[in-house]
């Protein structure tokens, strides 16, 4: 709908306002900033006149005024702190102050009130909303409703109205650029420009395209629980992020960023993802891996697999002679009736006998084998089998003690009272040392008592399941190697057992990717963060790991409680071309139903070649094609990274290109080389996958890799292959 020139006229003023006052807003906060740092090198001035260097020989007097001129520096440098962030708030805001306003007529109001909707709020000296953060309750509005009808929730109920007006800005270095009124949600005019861009940094905030389906997740607190199952691209990782931006801001007073944690695929993707929250004005939250968790707790005592390399032996090695063992080792762990065995069993040790004898120190008990069956089966019964032990050890140790001392003064007196020695010191030490000798026997048998040994609680589990399980779980046990699959349900049994460190500070857990984690992965979710609330987002179809997935999310309804538990469904993708996106789903072998923008552009080009070495040609060719043509981000996607170190090793001699091929490794934007397992999450403007063959993408199994790999393309997509082409495609 067109705006006539009274109303540009009009919404020019109001943006020139806005402008001044963020203006007079920064300038006010860069004052205090520089006072802040002139008051704080006062008080080090201060303090090193008054204190000089400091001594315990100058008295307690001098520690406790040091100690005040620290605390009224820590204030300083908060004070500098909390002004630096709001410099960079409305420095972000004189760039582009608001994209959105609505007009809403509450039901019951003479008039409509105007909202402007931007990334924060800005208020003036007289207390007036000049703009509305995107994540303020009757902001959700531009995101939920068309023109007419509409309602938003907040503190004090529900409120009802009629939106008459929602408008659209884009304002550049503060000048406005265009601005539009629209009957949709995001218009798609907007999304296109958006979604037609090169992508040359990582990834964006999206406040400005946020959809309707996406607002209802990002808003959702109805349940504590959330599953978010959406098609490629549907923006399932953005909404997490601003999901985690807008409970920072609702629930500013109970919650920081410390509170949060997402688990991410791996250290490439939170490198990856993370200036979204700094750009919402928020600090990032906790970041971390399932794997990177896992090894920080479980024992340093063997060489454990990552991720990175059980999906590489997966991928390359068909011929190795242990290949279909440790298939089956990895199905096997990675199904229901092997979740089902385990808890049984860790039911059966938890209620085991510990084998309890009298203790008895020089015909005196101490404590006898009837208290401690009754301390470990009745009086700590409700805790975890490793607390339990450990509240017995102490139990114990604190019933022997007076034993100990009473037996060191009596040798001392014997020893002293020989006239043999001059030292009071040596005569203690001999008499300790005696006692020691002692109750040697003592400490070894409360050891075997409470003994809480994890591996060999682990090995007995296998004594009776199938052979070949049990023999190549035991071998590489007894090589010091913990394969991937093992690491989980030692960390289970950890869990279990009462051996992990708390985790009552996290008050909000993200999961993404949550298609690639296992149901016994998500009992270890439930065990660590029980008293949180989780928001698990994936999709069924990008399951990278053929035999080590969530299979269904039916397969983890028992472990969340049903009423507390939504399951959300995204239904339409974003990232991709219409020609990328239909190609694509051509791979899956079944239909898919979601939607997906009508964005248009070339159609996927697959092409054979006689061999590698002329794939590496094309490649190089391309790269070059599409650097020249302005596009930003190029993703070689290899199957393995035996092939990634083979296509990188003939590129960096031809041109600028990155490897990445380990987990850890850092996201950097431009070209790169990536194996398949580690793309996921990214986007790149083109995407070249590497010898799509049918010697390389044979079996059904790896059906929903490439799939994942092709989705990855968001204008350009080209698959290479030698021989025959894969029969997925």
């Amino acid at each position: 709908m067109s705006i006539n020139d009274f109303e540009v006229k009009k919404e020019n003023e109001w943006l020139e306002l806005v402008l001044n006052e963020a203006q007079r807003q920064l300038e006010e906060k860069l004052e205090y900033k520089d006072k802040f740092k002139k008051d704080a090198l006062e008080t080090q001035k201060e303090m090193w006149e008054e204190l000089g260097f400091l001594s315990i020989s100058n008295g307690l007097e001098q520690v406790v005024s040091f100690m005040g001129f620290i605390d009224r520096m820590k204030y300083q440098k908060r004070n500098h702190e909390i002004t630096r962030r709001l410099q960079e708030k409305y420095e972000r805001m004189l760039e582009s102050p608001y994209f959105g306003r609505i007009d809403f007529h509450e039901n019951g109001e003479e008039k409509s009130e105007k909202y402007y909707i931007g990334m924060s709020n800005l208020v003036n000296e007289d207390y007036d909303f000049l703009i509305y953060d995107w994540r303020a309750s009757a902001s959700s509005m531009f995101y939920d409703y068309e023109v007419g009808k509409a309602g938003f929730e907040c503190a004090e109920g529900t409120i009802e109205g009629e939106l008459t007006l929602k408008r659209q800005y884009k304002i550049n270095q503060g000048k406005m650029e265009y601005m539009f009124d629209s009957n949709i949600t995001i218009d798609d005019e907007i999304l296109q420009e958006i979604l037609g861009k090169s992508t040359d940094i990582k990834m964006k905030a999206i406040v400005t395209s946020i959809q309707k389906e996406q607002n209802r997740v990002i808003r959702n607190e109805e349940y504590k629980n959330l599953i978010v199952q959406g098609p490629a691209g549907s923006g399932k990782t953005s909404i997490a992020l601003h999901r985690i931006a807008y409970l920072l801001y609702k629930h500013r007073e109970k919650i920081t960023a410390e509170n949060i944690v997402i688990f991410s695929p791996n250290q490439i993707f939170n490198d990856y993802i993370s200036n979204v929250l700094p750009q919402l004005g928020e600090n990032n939250m906790l970041q971390t891996t399932f794997k990177e968790y896992m090894h920080k707790v479980l024992s340093d005592r063997f060489i454990k697999e990552d991720y990175s390399n059980m999906m590489e032996f997966i991928l390359n090695s068909r011929q190795h002679l242990d290949y279909e063992i440790r298939i089956k080792n990895i199905k096997y762990k990675s199904s229901l009736e092997f979740i089902e065995l385990l808890k049984k069993y860790a039911d059966r040790v938890e209620k085991s006998h510990r084998g309890f004898k009298d203790i008895v120190y020089r015909d005196k008990l101490i404590v006898s084998s009837k208290e401690l069956k009754e301390l470990y089966f009745r009086d700590y019964r409700n805790l975890p089998l490793k607390r339990r032990l450990d509240k017995i050890k102490e139990r114990i140790l604190f019933l022997l003690k007076p034993y100990k001392k009473e037996r060191i003064n009596e040798i001392y007196e014997e020893l002293w009272n020989t006239g043999s020695f001059v030292d009071e010191k040596e005569v203690k030490e001999k008499a300790t040392a005696r006692v020691y000798e002692e109750t040697k026997h003592i400490y070894e048998e409360i050891q075997r008592i409470t003994q809480f040994d994890l591996l060999h609680i682990y090995r007995k589990f296998f004594k009776n399941l199938d052979p070949d399980i049990k023999n190549y779980t035991l071998k590489n046990l007894q090589f010091r190697v913990l394969n991937y699959e093992d690491q989980i349900p030692l960390l289970y049994l950890k869990g279990v057992f009462g051996d992990l460190p708390k985790t009552s500070d996290i008050k909000y857990v993200i999961i993404d990717e949550a298609q690639d984690y296992t149901p016994l992965q998500y009992e270890i979710f439930y065990q660590l963060f029980s008293h949180a609330n989780i928001t698990m987002l994936g999709d069924l179809n990008q399951s990278i790991n053929p035999f080590m997935n969530v299979g269904d999310y039916s397969n983890i309804a028992h472990i969340f409680p049903k009423d507390n538990t939504c399951l959300i469904n995204l239904t339409k993708s974003y990232r991709s071309t219409m020609e990328i996106t239909e190609f694509s789903r051509k791979l899956l072998g079944h239909k898919v139903n979601a939607e997906y923008v009508e964005r248009s552009g070339d159609k996927p080009i697959v092409l054979g070649f006689a061999d590698e070495s002329s794939i590496n040609e094309r490649i190089l060719k391309d790269i070059e094609s599409h650097k020249e043509k302005g596009y930003k981000s190029i993703g070689i996607i290899t199957r393995t990274k035996n092939e990634a170190d083979k296509v990188y090793n003939f590129l960096k001699d031809n041109t600028e290109v990155k490897l990445l091929t380990k987990e850890d490794d850092e996201y950097i934007n431009g070209t790169l080389v990536i194996p398949s397992y580690l793309a996921k999450g990214l986007e790149f403007d083109i995407v070249l996958i590497y010898n799509a063959g049918n010697e390389n993408y044979s079996s059904e199994e790896e059906r929903l890799l490439l799939y994942t790999a092709c989705t990855r393309a968001l204008h350009k997509l080209n698959v290479y292959y030698t021989g025959s082409l894969t029969p997925l495609l």
